[in-house]
Order: structure tokens, then sequence, then C-alpha cells
């Protein structure tokens, strides 16, 4: 996607422009670049760039391609166009370029409708209800959780699934009859519909239904394949590879485009929709790209201060400088060590340090001697006059001047 401008730029609005901002200013750059208001030198250009303005707009209308936009850019989006690359089948406006130019398209859109559709853009009602019902319906989406580990998420990971969906049966080539032919629905003539009218008073009142006989395709199957039982697809299991970048979140899914179940009769297939899901981790918390991590300090490293080391989601190691007198469950905040941002850059990492009291059991004889001096001193059992300041107090016990201290009586 090297080499694209950027669809907010090319429309000329923000990146929280409302959708009413977004088609005033396509309206304006349409009336600009319409092809068929230029001359025949500057034509072509005038197509690339109402192409250019047709695409964006195609985008930043529809809500999910503008979510997939905003979050991966144009590579996210790619996968949303049928070949990769925006083509005039993607786009899904041309009501809106018909309130724009009224009558007056022209033959540039008219040449459009013509290759894509077979008819001219008008077309009457029965032509387009006739187009409609020989398109055969697009395949269902398929949803998959993918659980994924704070280290896969931070470094980006690519994962290995089966999954189970429709194919095209090979036994009809999708067509769903034996011989491959259809024929055009004695009820509705192929037109997927049909009418009923009714007189109420002066007036005809016409009502329009999907034909119950061949239920909206205009065609029927005389002779069902027996393999897929008509429908043109059969069940089937296939291994998918999934590419996951690094920095997504949980609730975000990625589209693979045609990946999803293959429509009945030879339609297009859906998506493959990979919702991702974080596995809880044992150290470390997340808080959108800020990891949260708690660790033990010793008690005379919170008393005189030190430096402590920790890892951070990528196994790099961070220190931080913890300075005299700090409080249990103080946080330290380093700076770009938390989980890496779709757009680049990295989060927040947040270590907070609690100080560990060791048991008993766990003390050496050593250690044992120099707490009970502490304790005495703190109960007001030694001889010498009590420090001022519980620094002085401890420092003087790790000093020894308190090993000769009574013990408190029991």
């Amino acid at each position: 996607m090297a080499g694209k401008r950027d669809y907010y730029e090319i429309l000329g609005v923000s990146r929280d422009a409302t959708p009413e901002e977004i088609k005033k200013a396509y309206r304006k750059l349409a009336l600009k670049y319409h092809p068929d208001r230029h001359p025949p030198e500057k034509k072509k250009w005038a197509e690339e760039k109402f192409k250019e303005i047709s695409e964006a707009y195609e985008v930043l209308m529809d809500p999910e391609k503008r979510r997939l936009y905003d979050t991966y850019g144009h590579e996210g989006v790619s996968q949303t166009f049928r070949e990769g690359n925006f083509s005039w089948q993607d786009f899904r406006h041309f009501d809106d370029l018909r309130d724009i130019f009224g009558g007056d398209l022209g033959r540039f859109f008219s040449d459009i409708f013509e290759h894509f559709f077979g008819t001219g853009f008008g077309g009457g009602p029965a032509q387009r209800a006739r187009r409609q019902s020989q398109e055969a319906p697009r395949g269902e989406d398929i949803r998959i959780r993918l659980p994924l580990t704070l280290e896969e998420i931070a470094r980006g990971t690519e994962k290995t699934v089966r999954i189970q969906h429709y194919e095209r049966c090979d036994a009809c080539h999708g067509t769903g009859s034996r011989t491959g032919r259809r024929t055009t629905c004695p009820v509705c003539g192929g037109t997927g519909v049909v009418q009923t009218r009714t007189r109420q008073f002066f007036f005809d009142m016409v009502r329009t239904a999907t034909c119950p006989r061949c239920e909206g395709r205009g065609w029927i199957l005389t002779d069902p394949c027996p393999v897929c039982g008509g429908t043109g697809r059969v069940p089937k299991t296939r291994t998918v590879k999934i590419r996951v970048p690094a920095g997504v979140r949980e609730g975000q899914y990625l589209t693979l485009r045609g990946l999803g179940n293959v429509g009945p009769w030879g339609g297009p297939p859906g998506d493959l929709l990979v919702y991702i899901e974080e596995k809880p981790h044992s150290r470390f918390r997340r808080e959108g790209d800020d990891l949260h991590l708690t660790v033990e300090i010793p008690y005379p490293v919170a008393v005189f201060g030190g430096k402590i080391e920790v890892q951070d989601i990528l196994g790099e190691g961070v220190r931080i400088k913890v300075p005299p007198g700090t409080p249990s469950h103080t946080k330290f905040r380093v700076a770009g060590k938390g989980m890496p941002r779709l757009r680049g850059g990295r989060g927040d990492l947040w270590v907070q340090v609690v100080i560990r009291v060791p048991k008993p059991e766990e003390l050496s004889p050593e250690e044992r001697k120099l707490l009970k001096a502490w304790k005495a001193l703190e109960e007001g059992h030694h001889p010498n006059p009590r420090p001022s300041s519980f620094k002085d107090r401890l420092k003087e016990v790790l000093s020894g001047r308190g090993e000769k201290g009574e013990e408190p009586s029991k």
C-alpha cells in the first residue's frame, strides 16, 4: 500500500469528521472531478481523481471499513476489497451519485454500470429485480476466537487453526444442479418477485413480495446435485494460517477476506473474522497500551534505597532506582516499555514495589539476632538513648550497637 494518500487528506476532512461532513466534502469534489466535465486531454486524469475520492468515500462512510482503516491503515482495509485494491465493484454509494448529479450522470457512469451489471445506470424496476435475483447470495462469515498470551501479542505471531466451513461442491461445480442447468421460475418469470393488485375505492394497490416458488432467486433446479443436495456447497475442514500484528487488543478482530463459507449456488464466499482473546498473565496486567507489574523488594532497599532489575514483556532487562525511604506499594513509571502500539511506539511499564516480609523460618541465625535487637530497640528495652529517627535506629541495629539489647519479656 506504499504511495497511497491518506483518505482523510484526499477528502480534506479531519479524522473525527462526521458522515455529514464527509458526504459534503465528497459532493464538492465529485462535482469538481466528474470526468465528463473535463476536456478530452484531461479526461483520464479526472477519472483517476474521481476514483481516488470515491475510494476514500467508500471507506470513510462505512463504519467497519473506517474502523479497520483507522486501526491498521491501508493494509487493514485492503482485505475488504474484492481484488485487494479498490475497484468500482466495491463502491456501494451510487445512489449518492444520483443525488449529486441527478440524471446528468454522463457516459462515464453508464460505462461502469454496463461493464459490471450489464445494464445502464437507470434500468427499470424489472431489470433491477432480475439482476438482483440472478446474483447468487454471499456466503456467511465465520467467527472464531484466538487466545493469545501477552508475549505473543507483544511480538506479533502466526497461528495455524482448523476451521469447519462450506466449500464449493466439485460434483456440480457449485451450481447445485446435476446437469449444471437452471430453469427460469414459471411463477415470477425470473424476476424473483410477484405482484398482487387490489382495488380500493378509486385506486389500484400493488403489493410486491418475494416469489414463494423460487424464494427470490428467479430460477429453480429441476435436477438437484445428489452430493450437495442442490445447494452447490459441501462442508469441509480447512487449515488456515493467521498472522497477528503486534499490539492487538482483547475484542479486536482480524478479517481474512474470502475464507468464510462459500455462498450457495456459486455465490461469493464470506469472511473469516478472528476475534482476539488475551490469556491472563501471571505477572503483567494490561491497561490499554500500558502494563502493570508488582515486584517485592527487601526492607533495607526500601529504607536505604538501591537498584532493582525487572524484565519487560519482551524479556528485556529494565533497571529501576529506588530512592531511600520508599513506602510499600509505590509505583514507578518506565516510559516506552509497555505493549507495542499498532501504529508504532510502545506504552509504559508501571512497576509497583511491595516490601517483602520474610517468615521466621526463612531467617538465618544472624538475621534473627539482628531483628530481635531491632525489636528490643523499638519496644524501648535498649539501655542506650533511643535515636531520634527510624532510619538512625535501623542503622544502629545493623551496625551492631543494638546486639546487646535485652530481649523483651515473654
